[in-house]
């Protein structure tokens, strides 16, 4: 089956992280971008061009730069302090795609990527520089482990999307509460 990008956490660098599916679970757990084909495909839904043929050294670099971020992000989403080696490496990360960058607008300040994987290291960068990471979740589903930027009025989104996590969710309260019935 090919693989259909699902972008749902509300900022390319959290869709980022989302490449991982199952995250939680380690016998479902699937890296959705380890195949380039599929690289190609989520790039092009998250609205980027892979500028030239990525390398396995470069899907390698990628892959790392996603599994630190995602340290940090899931660490603040849960209420934790992120790992201080952790943010080092992110600090890495950005300095590296900042390095190799052009600076195109001093006000506001704007940089162009070098590489496609620049450009994914300055998302993340854009990501903690620009949003409320207050309002950054992680998916109520125990095998799940998305993250998501709540932007509801009342921040009570619980799933990464309703439709996927949370119709499974609503289906097993169900089948307990007819279960529960069926034995009183």
């Amino acid at each position: 089956m090919e693989y259909r990008p699902e972008l749902v956490g509300g900022h390319v660098a959290v869709d980022l992280v989302n490449t991982v599916a199952w995250r939680l679970d380690e016998r479902r757990r699937v890296d959705r971008i380890a195949d380039p084909a599929n690289l190609r495909r989520w790039l092009t839904a998250a609205g980027l061009e892979l500028s030239k043929r990525i390398t396995r050294d470069e899907l390698g670099q990628l892959a790392h730069c996603r599994e630190t971020a995602y340290a940090v992000l899931r660490a603040l989403a849960v209420g934790a302090e992120p790992r201080a080696a952790d943010l080092a490496v992110l600090r890495d990360e950005f300095e590296l795609a900042v390095r190799k960058a052009s600076l195109v607008c001093a006000q506001p300040l704007t940089w162009r990527a070098a590489t496609t994987l620049d450009e994914l290291r300055l998302s993340v960068w854009r990501l903690f520089e620009d949003e409320d990471l207050s309002r950054l979740r992680q998916c109520d589903d125990d095998g799940c482990g998305w993250l998501f930027l709540d932007r509801s009025r009342n921040s009570s989104r619980r799933w990464c999307s309703s439709t996927d996590c949370g119709n499974r969710a609503r289906a097993r309260r169900h089948y307990r509460r007819r279960q529960a019935g069926a034995t009183a």
